[in-house]
């Protein structure tokens, strides 16, 4: 009697042993430790890249005016002179403000986060600037000519952001940097700006 349960006591530990080693290799047989889930790849190849070019000038916009600058005074008869100058305006993105937080990969994806396009320089350009006529300008030539020069150059200035020389730079990044970044990281690239990529983020 003791033989006979001692034989069911071993079937039924052998069958418990059985049950235990089939649950055990369904739950881990895909289980390889060596197997990569993912693949994260930091792109300091990029940045290295961005960081080199430093202000990239994207957009640039000439301008010619006809500048027409008078010094009133109390008694004798006021200075005059009439101008006709030209000039530039040239908008950028300043890629050494870029940080590696500003670059992410998702899947065959770059997303940059680029800081907002800036009015880099605005000047007159002498050379091609002259002086077309002037009036009773004998004694006060010189300021008449600099205050005419600086007047003209702050109208440049105002007249490039009203006329939409960030977005046009902005545009242009999409044409020059874009494939420029594809070639670097060999991915798609998406561009967007810091102000813009925070709302996303809070939504």
């Amino acid at each position: 009697m003791m033989k006979i349960l001692s034989r069911y006591i071993q079937i039924i530990v052998l069958l418990i042993t059985v049950a235990i080693a089939i649950f055990l290799w369904e739950k881990f047989k895909n289980f390889n430790p060596f197997i990569i889930k993912d693949v994260q790849t930091t792109h300091h190849m990029v940045l290295k890249e961005m960081t080199l070019l430093g202000k990239l000038e994207l957009s640039n916009f000439a301008f010619r005016d006809v500048v027409e600058q008078e010094l009133v005074r109390d008694y004798l008869p006021n200075p005059k002179a009439i101008l006709i100058v030209q000039g530039e305006a040239i908008g950028c993105i300043d890629l050494t403000k870029i940080t590696a937080d500003d670059i992410a990969t998702k899947d065959d994806t770059l997303v940059v986060h680029l800081p907002d396009p800036e009015l880099c320089s605005y000047r007159i350009d002498h050379s091609k600037s002259k002086i077309y006529d002037t009036e009773y300008a004998f004694m006060n030539e010189q300021s008449l000519m600099n205050e005419a020069y600086t007047r003209a150059e702050a109208k440049i200035k105002q007249s490039a952001l009203e006329m939409g020389i960030l977005d046009q730079t902005k545009k242009n990044a999409e044409l020059v940097l874009k494939p420029l970044l594809e070639n670097v990281s060999g991915k798609k690239v998406v561009l967007q700006y810091r102000m813009k990529a925070t709302l996303e983020r809070l939504k």
